[in-house]
């Protein structure tokens, strides 16, 4: 028979606390996003005040038509969150401890002909939670897989490729010892391999390479022959590059030298808690690709396979991690028993993807660089170069480095705090810094430095021999060569353009995320360059002056009556914001801050220039300035080679008087349950957004979809996501709508009192195909 997998997401029961009284679900599936908000909840600035704790039972019937008596039956999941137990009709098939690894269960001996009853323990009771919202659930997808006895298993295919000139050689290691055929093929093209000893050398002349800026990908097909017929196929994309880390010269994609201009990122996506799906992923990445990010470091455990096919079509280069902590912290509880299966999933899964250019071992783990923890670092690097010898290691350090102590990690309760605080164990000599620092070197093949620009040249004049890579960096403020942390105009992006041994660095972080809050009401981490909405702050305008070659120039004033939004201060830039709207003033200087990657900006206050200096004279290219209010038009003019080359208009608003949706689709291919999430603003009359306005919004759809949730990208906030109606916060309101899966209009309206509504129209196409549109088709969103 052939290879069957299907995706059984929808028609679930759940049940928390409770295996008496299912409702009905669809999966994806976070429990924990729309429980209340608890202030006193143990934990619960790390997890957004949301209380996730209770043991939440899933239940699915899945008709077999026949069972096969030489065929093999699998259930798929991409994961759960956590400590699950899976029974097929009453008989225990395995499970999980770890929340975000995925995993594969043979569940042959207990399917039947018939209805099977899939049932799900997810426990959520024990502790501690991790520093971050984990959500609770099956918060990923689900798959049926049936095949024959003869089969392939896909963790064991290991595809490899290697450039020759413009040519290049493709290998694939099968896994299985019977005849395979291979087709690769471009779309165009189509170059073949066959054997029969489980390796198989495809050439391929004149090749089209896969990096970030040009994600080219090739569909392999495999074909397992068993006498004169086919007995399984696979298909799998593969990437044609070459990643080559130079010391003093950097990162080389195909002999090119490239920067990672990257963030990190944590996999809430907001309103839907952990239970995002492919298209929300697809929005979110698409700003951030169009603010000129190339790198997602994912953070700091494995990712959903949805996920990272993204990040292989859309072209971003990936830094994959499997802990955070390793003995102390959430993952303590299972590392000396689950960490080989659980670095095996992450390695296994995803080592044939093009995307992923380096493994991650950790993250700030206690202990670092003394013996214990070296020793783990060592085991753990072992193994991953076992797995795959192709891709460098690194891990993540912590810029505090402490002299050893009698301290069990094992029964800190916060390990982070006791991490990152200095005490009298806390090393401040530069030179033993580096001696840590040389130890860990030495058992990776990239140096990874959280928050530690200050010291790179120290860094690399102590090994010399190695790249550096900033994996995790302060969005505005860098710190002195004396202290950690400094409030000097000196931005640790830029670092890499001038410093080629530091391959790039990532923000921390390029979207809002729940958990991690620095306390009540913030349910969140806030300060980055996107809220959890999409909505976008100054920092991503200026991470795009710096990131993109288009021509942009953006002006923003510093606003400081606007609500504190709880961000940690190093994280934080000073409250740039977008308007031009001050009517608690009549003659009063307002500082103003421009961000633009043109050569000359000329700047215009009601029709009047004002001169300002060129970028290239303000320290990080940014343009800092004064003026005075005068209600009215502000008007920034970018210049390259003395033409103007882009501009944008800030005016002055009237009285709210409409809403209005932006960055419409006008068309849209979709498939049953894809989701989009669509954003509307108050403007006066003349279409000027409202930056104040702060009215309820209620939101209606109409046609082949539902409204799923609201989302205003306000972290402080007590309104559920989980409602038709929100407050617009800056003016501004989101709606995530799913789709039926049929042909037809979607009509999405917004009303607030006092203001005409506003109207959206999708025209809703359904779709056969595997994906949406690659994301290039997609731009118009």
């Amino acid at each position: 028979m052939p290879r069957k997998e299907e995706l059984i997401i929808d028609d679930w029961e759940f049940s928390l606390n409770d295996r008496d009284h299912f409702t009905k679900i669809d999966l994806p599936h976070d429990w924990a996003i729309d429980r209340p908000f608890k202030r006193d909840m143990p934990e619960g600035e790390a997890q957004g005040f949301r209380d996730r704790r209770g043991i939440g039972w899933y239940r699915k019937v899945y008709h077999l038509n026949e069972k096969k008596p030489a065929g093999r039956y699998y259930l798929d999941f991409g994961g759960i969150y956590e400590n699950s137990t899976v029974w097929i009709n009453g008989i225990e098939a395995g499970g999980r401890k770890y929340g975000y690894s995925p995993f594969q269960l043979d569940i042959t001996g207990s399917v039947r002909r018939g209805d099977n009853e899939i049932l799900i323990k997810v426990d959520n009771t024990s502790g501690p939670a991790d520093r971050w919202y984990s959500g609770a659930g099956i918060y990923r997808t689900v798959k049926w897989i049936e095949t024959e006895a003869k089969h392939f298993h896909k963790n064991d295919v290991v595809v490899r490729t290697r450039l020759d000139g413009s040519d290049a050689l493709v290998t694939v290691r099968t896994g299985v010892d019977d005849l395979v055929q291979a087709v690769l093929t471009d779309g165009r093209h189509q170059f073949t391999g066959r054997s029969h000893d489980g390796s198989i050398a495809i050439s391929v002349p004149h090749a089209r390479l896969w990096s970030a800026d040009n994600p080219q990908l090739y569909r392999l097909t495999l074909n397992l022959i068993d006498g004169d017929r086919e007995a399984d196929q696979i298909q799998l994309h593969v990437g044609i590059r070459e990643i080559k880390m130079i010391a003093d010269r950097g990162m080389f994609v195909n002999g090119r030298r490239v920067i990672l201009k990257g963030v990190c990122l944590h996999q809430d996506v907001g309103c839907r808690g952990n239970a995002g799906k492919k298209e929300l992923w697809r929005q979110r990445l698409a700003d951030l690709k169009n603010m000129g990010c190339n790198a997602i470091r994912c953070a700091h455990h494995p990712y959903p396979a949805e996920f990272l096919d993204l990040c292989d079509e859309m072209g971003f280069y990936v830094y994959a991690e499997c802990f955070d902590k390793w003995t102390g912290g959430s993952y303590g509880r299972y590392f000396h028993t689950e960490w080989k299966n659980d670095l095996s999933a992450l390695i296994k899964t995803n080592r044939n993807r093009p995307c992923i250019f380096i493994w991650g071992m950790g993250n700030e783990v206690e202990n670092q660089a003394q013996d214990s923890m070296l020793a783990i670092l060592n085991m753990l690097s072992d193994y991953t170069r076992i797995l795959d010898p192709s891709r460098p290691i690194t891990y993540a350090m912590n810029p505090h480095f402490k002299r050893k102590s009698t301290i069990d990690v094992s029964q800190v309760k916060d390990i982070q705090k006791f991490v990152d605080e200095a005490d009298e164990t806390e090393i401040t000599e530069l030179d033993e810094k580096m001696r840590c620092i040389r130890k860990i070197a030495d058992l990776v093949d990239v140096i990874s430095c959280n928050y530690q620009e200050q010291w790179y040249e120290a860094i690399h004049k102590a090994v010399p021999d190695k790249v550096i890579l900033g994996t995790e960096i302060y969005q505005f403020f860098q710190g002195h060569p004396q202290q950690l942390q400094n409030f000097s105009c000196q931005v640790p992006a830029l670092v890499p353009l001038r410093l080629d041994y530091v391959i790039g660095g990532l923000i921390w972080t390029g979207i809002d995320y729940l958990g991690e809050s620095m306390g009540y009401p913030a349910k969140g981490w806030s300060g980055s360059p996107l809220r959890t909405n999409g909505d976008r702050r100054f920092s991503y305008y200026l991470l795009q002056s710096y990131w993109t070659e288009k021509p942009m120039v953006h002006f923003s004033v510093l606003d400081y009556s606007i609500a504190d939004e709880g961000v940690k201060e190093h994280w934080d830039l000073p409250p740039l914001v977008d308007h031009w709207h001050f009517p608690q003033f009549r003659r009063v200087v307002i500082p103003y801050a421009i961000a633009s990657n043109c050569e000359e900006v000329r700047l215009f206050l009601n029709d009047k220039q004002i001169f300002v200096p060129r970028p290239d004279q303000f320290p990080n290219r940014l343009i800092f300035g004064f003026l005075p209010y005068q209600p009215g038009t502000v008007k920034a003019v970018g210049y390259r080679a003395g033409r103007a080359v882009c501009s944008q208009v800030v005016r002055t608003p009237g009285p709210a008087a409409k809403m209005v949706f932006d960055r419409l689709p006008e068309r849209l291919d979709v498939r049953k349950g894809d989701e989009l999430l669509l954003t509307v603003r108050a403007t006066d009359r003349a279409d000027n957004p409202v930056f104040r306005e702060s009215a309820a919004v209620r939101f209606h759809v109409d046609g082949p979809g539902k409204l799923l949730a609201v989302d205003n990208g306000n972290l402080s906030s007590n309104e559920p996501y989980a409602d038709h109606s929100i407050h617009l916060y800056r003016g501004q309101a989101s709606v995530l709508i799913q789709f039926a899966g049929t042909d037809g209009r979607v009509v999405v309206s917004a009303a607030a009192d006092g203001l005409q509504s506003g109207r959206a129209v999708i025209c809703a196409l359904s779709s056969g195909q595997q994906s949406l549109p690659h994301a290039a088709e997609r731009e118009r969103i």
